[in-house]
């Protein structure tokens, strides 16, 4: 049986084409100003205060899924920026050293040049480095949030300084702007966000059911609004029409992966340079991987309109990159539970270990506590330099014979 595919992509394809349209207006014809944000960062106050808002990370992500990423690599090494580095920080500052982006295709000249860039490092310090880098280049402000890693519990003393730290973002990016922060516009953004995250959730809570109506191959793809539209009614509006046929998908009993046998986990970054290869290996296998902690990772549940900046400090520290040990194994271990999981596949990308959880022990502690069988793949989210195709295959195919074993 063929693999059916999603009628609501049809929607995706111009409502992400519309948004790059749009950040390339803004820049080249100064109707907004435009504010370079990290993938988790404060999107939900760059949108209040009227700013167009570009990304880096998608950018990056979309340099690996074109498999480009290697073209422009050596470009940024040669600056003096570490191959250990995170390799979409290197392979978008090489894109720009090269002049070239696949905006292009959306009638770009480049990335959109920044009035502003603001970061936040919940998810990694590289963040910081990779937007001084455009600081310097476009001779503007960069701003940020410097936030706490391997947050065990996520108490009022953090919320509060990281609280702090949102405030403070206010009065110079009103300057930037040229306008004041309206409360209301701010309510309504988040708002926004808050719907946009609980039918985000929704989506992918959907792949509970047997079988499986979505996989996380899928949710790299479908997860487009949810980083890059944000606080916006568009990005609503497309998860209200894909949780609709995902639904629709539940009750005729079609699956992601036609034969669905074995239920499986992604920890850790996509490969994206072989998203299709892996996604169809995977289906060979009769294997749907489920669920990830990539794809939930934007899912806000803490977002609260009421009280905007410390639900914004609290959803950043509850982010699950930003956690300690403890926390991401209880959290896998609810997903294990929640979604009748038969094994993990653990990520362990070359160039992210902010992001890769296989170096301090978990796998074999998730292994011998949840007596569930794991994997670990060596690779990187856009270097395929760190990727093994043949090893990748073999061990993929070892670890299905092992989960078929009675």
């Amino acid at each position: 049986m063929p693999r059916a595919e999603f009628r609501s992509t049809e929607r995706l394809r111009p409502l992400m084409a519309d948004y790059y349209r749009g950040l390339g207006a803004a820049a080249r014809d100064k109707t907004a100003p435009v504010a370079w944000c990290t993938s988790v960062g404060p999107a939900e106050l760059l949108r209040a205060l009227g700013f167009e808002v570009h990304f880096p990370e998608n950018h990056g992500a979309m340099l690996g899924a074109l498999r480009q990423a290697n073209d422009y690599l050596p470009r940024a090494h040669a600056l003096g920026y570490s191959p250990d580095i995170c390799s979409y920080l290197s392979s978008d500052v090489g894109a720009f050293l090269a002049g070239r982006s696949p905006l292009e295709r959306f009638g770009l000249e480049g990335v959109p040049k920044a009035d502003v860039l603001v970061f936040n490092t919940n998810q990694c310090h590289d963040v910081r480095h990779w937007f001084e880098f455009y600081g310097r280049a476009f001779k503007v402000p960069v701003l940020g949030v410097t936030s706490f890693r391997d947050v065990d519990e996520v108490t009022a003393p953090l919320v509060d300084a990281v609280a702090r730290q949102f405030e403070d973002l206010v009065p110079p990016l009103e300057q930037v702007a040229g306008t004041r922060l309206g409360a209301d516009r701010l309510q309504a953004t988040l708002e926004r966000s808050v719907a946009c995250s609980r039918l985000w959730k929704a989506c992918l809570e959907t792949a509970a059911r047997r079988p499986s109506p979505l996989s996380f191959f899928d949710g790299c793809i479908q997860m487009g609004p949810a980083v890059v539209l944000r606080g916006t009614e568009e990005a609503c509006a497309y998860y209200r029409l894909l949780l609709a046929e995902l639904e629709e998908r539940v009750r005729a009993g079609t699956g992601a992966v036609p034969g669905e046998r074995f239920r499986l986990y992604w920890d850790g970054m996509p490969i994206w340079g072989k998203l299709k290869d892996l996604s169809g290996l995977f289906e060979r296998l009769s294997a749907c991987i489920v669920a990830s902690t990539y794809c939930n990772s934007w899912v806000f549940e803490a977002l609260d309109p009421a009280d905007p900046f410390r639900s914004m400090a609290r959803a950043s520290l509850e982010l699950f990159i930003a956690r300690a040990e403890g926390p991401k194994e209880r959290y896998i271990e609810r997903m294990v539970e929640g979604f009748e999981l038969d094994g993990l596949v653990f990520h362990d990308a070359r160039t992210c270990p902010n992001n890769s959880n296989t170096r301090y022990g978990m796998p074999g502690r998730l292994r011998v506590r949840l007596k569930i069988p794991v994997l670990t793949i060596d690779g990187d989210l856009n270097d395929l330099r760190c990727y093994s195709e043949e090893q990748s295959k073999t061990s993929i195919e070892g670890f299905i014979e092992q989960l078929a074993e009675p």
